[in-house]
């Protein structure tokens, strides 16, 4: 039986072939993909031509998915054909030396999972083992593949510490900016959300953003923030959710003194940053930078969902063929939707 697969050759290149459906070994499932996200991450790897997770190029790529199993390898006893699961895009190993310190997203052998962007796509034995889920009763595919962002999302805003009525100001309202919103107004923060497009800032209040400000040309974005927050003084806590250094700079300039920023926007590599050494040292600023998500992070975020603590149908803006990733794709680098659905076999 053969399969369409999207493979990605170079910087907005991608290109349908047909291959064999692949056959789960031990330990392995197979899934039929019912419905794969876009997101930002392979929006970049689609402009830029790849990414640290893919590898050699041509590659399939694509990681937010949700579907049913179709078969499963030898010693797999969680999962049975028909069942509806997802899977986060990636497993650690477990016994290297940041597993054992408990920071499983430094893994030294993180193993990541590519090729949603397909009909079907075979989990390896690892993250069956420690990444593949139910979906819960009453959760739908599109719903259930938010599971792999919303993650990191609950990661980066784990590491934030939030108190209640902590002043939280996030660069950023694409869908990660929107659910970073979410879940620190649900930790009791007033988030602040800066963004160029008002549509997303509208989105943002609806998401519990406390005020929004709209990044126009010319705006001094530092002293705007600073403007709405308590004396003046700044953000407790910053969060940079787009990825670009001049960015970086702005959130830690955005924290008042003995404030957080946090980088959780990936920027292109070889990028740095310029940092106010005075400020730092003086004011006692920290910085974090946020990567990816952990096996305790996905399972959070596969609670958030079946509790509907995430407005969901919000931040799927169409729902696409699968033959149409590009124009998706596309339609992401326009700023014309947060995330779209792309459905195989339609």
């Amino acid at each position: 039986m053969d399969m369409q697969v999207a493979m990605l050759y170079g910087p907005e290149d991608v290109r349908f072939e047909t291959v064999a459906v692949p056959e789960p070994g031990p330990g392995e499932v197979l899934v039929q993909v019912k419905v794969a996200l876009t997101d930002g991450t392979d929006m970049k790897t689609f402009r830029r031509g790849g990414h640290m997770m893919l590898g050699k190029l041509p590659s399939p790529f694509g990681h937010e998915f949700a579907g049913v199993v179709e078969k499963v390898g030898a010693g797999v006893t969680k999962v049975e054909k028909g069942m509806r699961v997802l899977a986060a895009n990636s497993a650690p190993c477990t016994r290297c030396f940041y597993c054992l310190h408990d920071r499983h997203s430094l893994c030294e052998d993180l193993l990541f999972l590519n090729g949603a962007y397909a009909q079907y796509i075979l989990v390896p034995a690892r993250i069956v083992d420690i990444n593949l889920y139910e979906i819960p009763q009453g959760v739908s595919f599109t719903h259930a593949a938010l599971t792999e962002p919303l993650a990191c999302v609950v990661h980066g805003i784990d590491v934030c510490d939030i108190r209640l009525s902590d002043q939280v100001v996030i660069n950023g309202g694409g869908a990660i900016g929107l659910m970073l919103c979410r879940l620190a107004v649900l930790r009791g923060a007033r988030v602040i959300v800066c963004d160029p497009h008002p549509e997303r800032l509208e989105l943002a209040r609806r998401f519990g953003a406390w005020t929004t400000i709209q990044v126009t040309e010319g705006l001094d974005q530092v002293a705007a923030v600073k403007a709405v927050t308590d004396g003046g003084r700044g953000a407790d806590i910053a969060i940079e959710a787009v990825g670009k250094p001049s960015l970086w700079e702005k959130t830690v300039n955005m924290t008042r003194k003995g404030g957080l920023a946090v980088m959780f926007g990936g920027c292109p590599g070889g990028t740095t940053m310029a940092v106010d050494t005075t400020y730092l040292h003086y004011g006692e600023v920290s910085i974090k930078g946020v990567f990816h998500h952990t096996p305790r992070y996905v399972r959070d975020a596969v609670d958030l969902i079946a509790h509907n603590k995430i407005d969901a149908d919000a931040l799927i803006s169409e729902t696409l063929p699968l033959s149409r990733l590009s124009d998706a794709l596309q339609g992401m680098m326009q700023r014309r939707g947060f995330k779209y659905a792309l459905i195989p076999g339609e």
